[in-house]
């Protein structure tokens, strides 16, 4: 479990703000440039600071543990690299033109975000459910000690999936960064809605996840409109401890 996840998001967003405010490059463009990045850099990270833990864990409960409390100490470290190079709240327009679907209006920069996300996550599901090295990712999250026993290469598949995760997630920060004002602590309010979602859809569920996070954003909006827009967190909350009682 990475819980500097929401982190990774931030530093996405940062990325963009800065290139888009210095050099004015699209943040689609530059989202394709922190892509492979964060990879390699996700993949350094797994090899540094997680494949060692997995090597001196006893059992699977004590790998999840530690690779908890390194993840986490890992967001604080992300944090103040963030606060060092920006430490203030970071915004900035782009494509804030009004766009009207069905009677309804939109910003543009929203309708882009949303297509790229849906395109983004399509090709991860098609490559985790056409590929062989897609397949072998989920054979590992299902039971590291059965992938092993039919050949498959557990350590790299590991090194993989955290790098795919760390990229995609950098990935969607340069997106929400071109409608939402962000700073660098907030990340950890992204990694309580993810594990939300996780709990609510069910670990490796993509369909389930997929329903999930419609749901908690469907929640929202509907306090935001019907209530009060502060009150969007403790609704992201008040879900999560719902869930916890319900689906533990």
């Amino acid at each position: 479990m990475n819980l500097a996840n929401g982190e990774f998001l931030v530093l996405g967003a940062l990325a963009a703000f800065w290139i888009f405010v210095v050099d004015a490059i699209s943040p689609i463009l530059t989202m394709l440039i922190v892509g492979p990045m964060s990879f390699f850099g996700n993949w350094v990270i797994y090899q540094l600071l997680l494949r060692p833990l997995v090597r001196r864990a006893k059992n699977q409960g004590h790998l999840e543990v530690d690779s908890i409390l390194a993840t986490f100490g890992m967001s604080f470290v992300l944090v103040g690299i963030m606060v060092s190079i920006h430490g203030e709240y970071f915004t900035y327009s782009y494509l804030a033109e009004p766009f009207e679907i069905v009677g309804e209006t939109f910003a543009l920069n929203r309708i882009v975000a949303f297509c790229f996300a849906v395109l983004l996550g399509g090709a991860l599901w098609l490559w985790l459910y056409l590929t062989r090295p897609g397949m072998a990712m989920r054979a590992v999250s299902v039971s590291t000690e059965a992938s092993g026993l039919v050949g498959i290469n557990v350590p790299r598949m590991s090194a993989l999936a955290f790098a795919f995760g760390g990229a995609v997630t950098t990935m969607g920060g340069t997106l929400i960064s071109t409608f939402i004002t962000l700073d660098a602590s907030v990340g950890v309010i992204f990694t309580m809605k993810a594990l939300i979602i996780i709990i609510m859809g069910g670990v490796g569920d993509i369909r389930g996840l997929i329903i999930a996070s419609i749901i908690l954003g469907l929640v929202e909006t509907t306090v935001a409109r019907l209530i009060d827009p502060g009150l969007t967190l403790a609704a992201a909350y008040a879900i999560f401890v719902l869930v916890l009682l319900f689906r533990p």
